[in-house]
């Protein structure tokens, strides 16, 4: 089985975001993220895919979060509402309002990197062009430098054979 990876420095995206815990939530921040993505699979016209071709639709998922905040729409405490051209989110005793165009409101339960790995994950997968023989694809966010989340997805029971 063969692995092409993609992790450059055009891979990135600048977004804020707080994560909710058992006890509260954190204050509003914001990271460099950093996106590498790994697709393994068998060999087809002498390549697992075109490095260009990956690139480019990695790039467009992480400019879909560029310079945007991230709220979970999936956490049970965060209450949000759009109104208009604004979005407000109430969580435990603090209230946010940001403009809409500057909110990327995603399917997952908290905005941790482990769940931004797993969101880029099925976006990259759902996007994908047919006739690859992928087995495994795996995405990386790093928030910060040595503190990064992986999620791979099995794509092919055969993959998970040695």
């Amino acid at each position: 089985m063969d692995r092409v990876q993609v992790a450059q420095d055009n891979l990135v995206f600048c977004a804020g975001h707080f994560m909710i815990f058992p006890q509260g939530s954190e204050p509003l921040h914001g990271h460099n993220y950093r996106v590498s993505v790994a697709l393994e699979g068998e060999l087809r016209d002498d390549m697992v895919m075109d490095f260009v071709a990956l690139k480019r639709l990695v790039k467009a998922l992480v400019e879909e979060l560029d310079h945007r905040v991230l709220l979970p729409a999936e956490h049970p405490r965060l209450r949000l509402r759009i109104e208009e051209d604004q979005v407000e989110a109430e969580v435990d005793r603090k209230r946010y309002v940001f403009p809409l165009e500057d909110v990327r409101i995603l399917p997952i339960p908290n905005t941790s990197a482990e769940w931004l790995a797993r969101y880029l994950a099925g976006r990259l997968r759902a996007r994908l062009p047919e006739g690859l023989r992928l087995h495994a694809l795996e995405v990386e966010v790093e928030e910060s430098f040595g503190q990064r989340a992986i999620h791979r997805e099995v794509l092919h029971a055969a993959a998970a054979t040695p």
